[in-house]
């Protein structure tokens, strides 16, 4: 075997992986994307699939919820866990409870975690409203909590997004602790023999040394926030009415009324919408990273 030859074998059974469970799938679903099935039959329909699928009214709403969860949860999860994995990278004596009491909710069910703040958060019996509206009785104020998943507006995705975030940060500051483990300590040593304080060494040490960590972070959040479903459908079911509505649960109310071919349209419209957000974004991080 040639010396060419040889590394591209080794790449053989990843390429054979990923062949049978993700190309060959995805082009099944483009397929019946275009046919009227069920667990039985299909019929090809051509694109009426995605005619009906964008004639859905409520569509808008979950492609600007989709977008805005995204967003809001990688920019949190972004700020958050590299503030975190900073604290986590001093001389603190319980520094390795800390870091798996932060990366616990991380191997926790997403189901388990929204129904468990579903229970939470109820607006009537939770005890998180519950406790807020002693303490406003305690200081005379005849008030009650909000209903953080049964409000009409931006509230229940709001709510949603803290507990994903809630979650999914603990996943953040693992890389960025795997990031800041590979910045020589040499450098803060010089600096702080320079006069340097701390701040001025996050800023010009810290942040330029951790983008290959930080993008990551970026890529990964981002991408999970646009997939998000299964928290969401957990705490609300995409209401009250459409308010928390994503493309994620159209889809899946499209498969439970038995409209196998309309939801299977949606998810690869979900695919190609995450893809041109998404590639744009790795190219750009990625420019930023070489000029750097």
């Amino acid at each position: 075997m040639s010396k060419s030859a040889y590394p591209k074998t080794l790449l053989l059974p990843a390429g054979v992986l990923y062949l049978l469970f993700f190309f060959i799938p995805t082009g099944i679903s483009f397929f019946f994307s275009l046919t009227r099935w069920n667990l039985q039959d299909w019929k090809f329909i051509g694109l009426e699939n995605y005619r009906t699928y964008f004639d859905n009214p409520n569509l808008r709403v979950g492609f600007i919820n989709t977008f805005l969860y995204g967003v809001s949860t990688s920019i949190i999860k972004v700020v958050l866990g590299l503030l975190i994995a900073n604290f986590l990278t001093t001389r603190l004596r319980t520094r390795g409870f800390l870091r798996s009491t932060i990366f616990f909710p991380t191997l926790l069910s997403t189901v388990g975690i929204g129904l468990t703040f579903k229970v939470l958060l109820d607006p009537f019996h939770g005890p998180v409203n519950a406790g807020i509206t002693a303490a406003l009785h305690w200081v005379s104020i005849t008030a009650f909590g909000p209903g953080w998943l049964t409000d009409s507006n931006f509230l229940p995705l709001f709510t949603i997004s803290l507990v994903d975030v809630w979650k999914g940060v603990g996943f953040a500051t693992l890389i960025y602790i795997a990031g800041l483990a590979t910045i020589p300590k040499d450098y803060y040593e010089a600096a702080s023999v320079d006069g340097a304080s701390k701040r001025n060494q996050f800023f010009s040490i810290t942040l330029p040394l951790i983008r290959p960590a930080m993008f990551s972070v970026i890529l990964l959040s981002f991408i999970g926030g646009l997939r998000s479903f299964d928290l969401i459908w957990a705490m609300t079911g995409g209401g009250p009415g459409f308010v928390s509505d994503v493309m994620g649960s159209i889809n899946y109310k499209q498969y439970q009324a038995g409209f196998y071919g309309i939801s299977t349209a949606g998810n690869v419209i979900l695919l190609l919408f995450v893809t041109a957000l998404v590639v744009p974004l790795s190219r750009f991080l990625n420019r930023l990273e070489v000029e750097t």
